[in-house]
């Protein structure tokens, strides 16, 4: 078992960041028709706030509507409707973070098996959070429940092990098994498959960790956002380098907010560093992007995003 990180009571700390989100297409042909839906603007949180926000995007689009997901997430819906052969995004946002109450959510921890019984069907009202943290207990598009994973997820649970506790392990250990490789998967990667081959990107690692938890019976949510990289020392921050991330949330009803973020890529609790778009039941309900077109043939997006340390 991996030994959880001291987490002590601690004055409450603060950053604040600039990012840019920059996406462009260019079509082989004409787009005679277009509908988008972006994920670009990040969630208000207890921890997060956003100072300010500028969507630029062109062409114009014949309709824009800003509005919220079924997970509360703040989501922009964009019709085109003349012809273009190109089509760039740019999300640029200031987003302040404070640091989270991690020493909160170590004293709310609970054996996770209280949790899974208290979660299953019972016929009876459930408890404050638990109805709506139960979207996030069964399968969905990329998400699996298998004997296979609730066993790798088994040595990090124990009999009388705290949810907390064993999800950190749980981490921990795919951060010390797994190779963070961009090329041994795409986006459709089965969660399976990244079980076998012990490699992948963030996106796997998440879509994994949450199918393990999911399997014995824990709720766990998906979260999309963005990640403050370190360039090698002496090497100045390069624009453009940096990317969206994904990490895991566990459902902790003792914990402050009743959620706690894990990052299985990192092997971290995230805290000033990681900035949160939204979150879903897997990466199809956050995607910063996704829509249907009509015409265009091929087509490959350029996406570039930076994030900047204010003062």
């Amino acid at each position: 078992m991996t030994s959880a990180p001291d987490a002590p009571d601690t004055p409450p700390r603060a950053a604040r960041y600039s990012v840019l989100h920059d996406t462009s297409y260019t079509y082989d042909g004409a787009v005679s028709l277009s509908q988008q839906v972006l994920h670009l603007t990040p969630r208000a949180s207890p921890w997060q706030q956003t100072e300010a926000l500028a969507l630029d995007i062109l062409p114009v689009p014949t309709w824009r509507e800003d509005a919220q997901d079924a997970f509360g997430n703040p989501l922009t819906r964009l019709g085109f409707y003349a012809p273009h052969e190109s089509l760039t995004i740019r999300s640029a946002m200031t987003v302040r973070l404070a640091s989270r109450p991690l020493a909160q959510a170590y004293a709310g921890d609970m054996p996770w098996q209280t949790l899974r019984d208290r979660m299953a069907y019972s016929g009876h009202a459930p408890q404050e959070g638990d109805l709506q943290a139960s979207r996030f207990l069964f399968e969905s598009p990329h998400i699996r429940i298998k004997q296979e994973l609730a066993a790798y997820a088994a040595p990090s649970f124990p009999p009388g092990q705290g949810v907390l506790l064993g999800a950190y392990d749980l981490m921990m250990r795919m951060f010390t098994g797994f190779i963070f490789d961009p090329q041994a998967t795409t986006v459709s990667t089965p969660v399976m498959e990244t079980l076998a081959a012990r490699r992948g990107v963030c996106q796997d690692f998440a879509h994994l960790m949450i199918a393990c938890l999911r399997s014995i019976g824990l709720p766990a949510r998906y979260v999309s956002g963005y990640l403050l990289t370190h360039p090698p020392e002496g090497q100045p921050r390069l624009i453009g380098a940096d990317a969206s991330h994904a990490w895991v949330a566990v459902y902790l009803p003792g914990a402050p907010g009743g959620w706690v973020d894990l990052d299985p890529t990192n092997g971290l609790l995230p805290d000033l560093e990681h900035i949160t778009l939204g979150w879903g039941r897997d990466f199809s309900d956050v995607s910063p992007q996704r829509g249907v077109i009509l015409g265009g043939g091929r087509h490959e997006p350029l996406v570039a995003v930076t994030v900047t340390p204010l003062g």
